[in-house]
């Protein structure tokens, strides 16, 4: 990559992740360093974990000093806990992926940013190439990645694929309300519907290194579908409401 990005801030959300914590702030540091001259890392305690996943941010803090941390261990919104990242970032572009490595950003946050400068989008996103979870939770996903696609025509194909690269001056136009994982599907739809611009890349997807997901497969589906629906019903006025302004209708 010959040219760097302004400024950038990657953040995690960490939820009992005490394996992985260590992995993904190292690797933020090493990698975010090659990519700009102006850094920001934060770590997300995305809630009240039962390990130690906090004691290990803590860690983590007295090695990288420079590092922010943001602790949400109240929190009773589910992953939608990110928009408190999205809310602590202060650089031009904003980079996050989950806090339990089963995507490794020293292999594709490179290739991000080098999509980013060729293209001059607004939005990097990656999709996977194959997901490293059991039958159940690939089928499910399959399924979902379908759904939630025709039903908001959204302009990616894997809105469930949390390792993006973001404009912030383009997010700070976005209002997330969003209060359980149907935020993914707010976020991509409202930032298309500001404006902006998307492109794709392919990024690996691994089994977890430690603990287990803190959704079941039917569980997740569920809150999914029912947030998601939701969510439709408020966007569907929300939109209309804009066509009317634009045709003069009160």
């Amino acid at each position: 990559m010959t040219k760097k990005l302004t400024s950038l801030s990657i953040f995690f959300p960490f939820y009992n992740d005490e394996g992985t914590v260590e992995r993904q702030l190292t690797y933020a540091y090493a990698v975010g360093e090659t990519l700009t001259d102006n850094l920001e890392v934060i770590a997300l305690h995305g809630g009240n974990s039962k390990d130690w996943t906090f004691q290990k941010i803590l860690e983590m803090k007295k090695k990288y000093p420079e590092l922010k941390i943001v602790d949400k261990k109240d929190n009773t919104e589910g992953y939608a806990v990110i928009k408190y990242g999205f809310a602590a970032c202060t650089k031009d572009w904003i980079f996050y992926t989950d806090g339990d490595a089963q995507y490794h950003l020293e292999e594709n946050l490179v290739l991000l940013a080098e999509k980013q400068t060729q293209t001059g989008v607004d939005v990097v996103n990656g999709y996977k190439k194959k997901r490293g979870d059991n039958f159940l939770r690939v089928f499910l996903g399959n399924g979902y990645a379908f759904l939630v696609h025709r039903l908001f025509q959204i302009p990616i194909r894997d809105v469930d694929c949390d390792f993006r690269l973001i404009r912030r001056s383009v997010l700070n136009r976005v209002s997330l309300e969003a209060k359980d994982s149907s935020i993914l599907a707010e976020l991509v739809k409202k930032l298309e519907l500001v404006g902006a611009r998307f492109v794709e890349i392919p990024v690996n997807h691994y089994k977890r290194e430690y603990g287990t997901s803190n959704y079941t497969a039917i569980g997740l589906l569920k809150e999914k579908f029912i947030g998601d629906l939701k969510l439709f019903l408020k966007m569907k006025r929300l939109v209309g409401n804009k066509n009317k302004k634009c045709r003069g209708i009160s």
